[in-house]
């Protein structure tokens, strides 16, 4: 994929980003190519990878536009298994195990499909 990504947004102001490396699965679904983030629980999808990161993207930015405008990042973050210390400007996403055993979604993808794993680099607001 691409060794970093930021995602376009009206939340973004200055340099408040925290980057943030993420697991992100790849495999294909009913004809579908889809990228899902287990730590986030989101997903993007197309007729290829490219397509499917794309489309990532939009949903990333869009989750982190309304939950910044609405100040429940940090929250949210925290009920998905994240630690989060604002204090610090420091996030950190659940384990791969910790993922496995508490996100029914990425353990129904881990368990049935055939999948690549890889890491990715979003700068995440650091308004968390």
């Amino acid at each position: 994929m691409r060794p970093n990504t930021s995602i376009a947004g009206d939340w973004q102001q200055g340099n408040n980003m925290i980057q943030v490396k993420l697991p992100m699965i790849f495999f294909e679904e009913d004809g579908n190519r889809i990228v899902y983030c287990p730590a986030l629980d989101l997903s993007g999808y197309g007729n290829n990878e490219n397509e499917a990161f794309e489309s990532f993207k939009m949903t990333l930015g869009e989750y982190f536009n309304y939950t910044v405008h609405k100040g429940t990042l940090a929250k949210d973050l925290k009920s998905m298994g994240w630690t989060v210390k604002s204090r610090h400007k420091k996030m950190t996403p659940p384990s791969m195990q910790q993922l496995l055993s508490e996100n029914e979604n990425f353990s129904r993808i881990f368990n049935n499909h055939a999948y690549r794993k890889f890491d990715q680099v979003f700068d995440i607001p650091a308004t968390a």
